[in-house]
């Protein structure tokens, strides 16, 4: 078993086991990629103040995400594919996450449809939605949802029309893949991979096919997908979405102070900043610069978590100090869960946790909620550079 010090050394037994058409899947941006790399890089900008002889015995990271009790202000982010980057992925991250006690979020476009989760798991998970046109087939996975006992509903708003990711298209990764024959002989590297995957029966997307209208095989899913995605989408629409709903409403892909002022008024119970991992609008401010306007806009009126670009208990800590009340993972669970499956899972978990445990004690507090701009050093611009 190797050592697992940091989400890094996951991430490059992940590169290892999985086929490239997936880690690229994962590990990309759309156009130059830009945003995908400031989401990680402007963290680094920021400063942490050191603070000593302060008594740290009895230190807590435990917290709640919309009214949720978790061991740390960390939720598993929802990511599409997951079956593909190990078999029935979203079940061994879900269980991971259940076990170490913070919020997993199933998306959409997962591989295991919602029932599979449940039947899998023995608590409520978050479910991600996309806004599609077909109002049958949205009400008919909201009341899915809601038999499956999902505990709140994360309407994704940044995906009216899809960025460009050129890794994609050049790996022919669609639905279903268009294999090429350079991605068909780097999948005949990945033998553990293909062996675990010929031993599940499940390789689509479980909440689609069957599901959709017309989606009855994989050969059908692809025009559908494509047709599916709505450009009208407006905040009468995300309201009309809200009223199908009676738990809480976590809306993500605010990027913007006064798109978070309007999820207030559509009656959100939280936010999520976010550009989408900088796989949507490529050249967009990241999650991390943004967020400290978007506290000024909104304050304490909606909770507000944070996406895009953590890769450490650092980062969790740097977004907590800025005002956000939670956080989000992707890729470095998705590191995990394709290096080593569902150890790799709770290895991320464990990675973060440490490292924002330890981080909070050299700064001087016991507990995650005491945590402050007080704790962090921003550069005099940080949040004013660009106006």
């Amino acid at each position: 078993m190797p050592i697992i010090t940091e989400i890094e050394d996951l991430k490059r037994l992940y590169k290892r086991r999985v086929p490239k058409m997936f880690y690229d899947y994962a590990e990309t941006g759309s156009w130059t990629e830009q945003t995908f790399r400031e989401n990680s890089s402007d963290f680094d900008e920021i400063r942490l103040r050191q603070r000593v002889a302060v008594d740290m015995a009895g230190r807590s990271t435990a917290s709640k995400m919309v009214g949720q009790d978790c061991t740390m202000p960390v939720a598993l982010a929802p990511v599409g594919l997951c079956g593909m980057q190990s078999a029935d992925g979203e079940i061994k991250a879900a269980r991971a996450a259940e076990k170490f006690s913070v919020p997993f979020t199933l998306s959409t476009m997962s591989i295991c449809s919602i029932e599979d989760v449940a039947s899998h798991t023995s608590k409520p998970f978050w479910f991600q939605v996309y806004t599609l046109k077909d109002d049958d087939f949205m009400k008919r996975l909201f009341a899915r949802a809601k038999d499956a006992k999902c505990s709140a509903l994360v309407i994704t708003v940044d995906l009216q029309v899809l960025g460009q990711r050129h890794k994609d298209l050049k790996n022919g990764l669609s639905a279903p893949p268009k294999l090429t024959p350079s991605s068909i002989l780097n999948l005949a590297t990945k033998v553990p991979w293909g062996l675990e995957m010929l031993q599940t029966k499940r390789r689509f997307f479980g909440n689609i096919v069957g599901h959709a209208k017309g989606v009855t095989d994989p050969s059908s899913l692809g025009s559908w997908t494509a047709e599916s995605f709505d450009p009208s989408l407006d905040w009468d629409r995300i309201r009309e979405f809200r009223s199908w709903w009676d738990g809480p409403v976590i809306l993500k892909g605010i990027l913007d102070a006064e798109d978070a002022r309007r999820a207030l008024d559509v009656g959100a119970d939280a936010i999520v900043v976010s550009n989408h991992g900088g796989r949507q609008l490529d050249g967009a401010l990241s999650s991390i610069r943004m967020l400290p306007q978007i506290m000024d806009a909104v304050g304490d009126k909606i909770e507000v978590h944070l996406d895009s670009g953590i890769r450490s208990g650092q980062d969790v800590l740097k977004a907590l100090a800025l005002g956000a009340k939670g956080t989000m993972i992707g890729r470095a669970f998705v590191y995990g869960l394709g290096a080593m499956g569902e150890a790799g899972v709770t290895r991320a978990l464990e990675v973060i946790h440490k490292e924002l445990d330890v981080t909070m004690a050299l700064c001087g507090e016991r507990n995650v909620a005491d945590l402050g701009r007080h704790n962090v050093l921003l550069p005099d611009n940080f949040a004013t550079r660009w106006s």
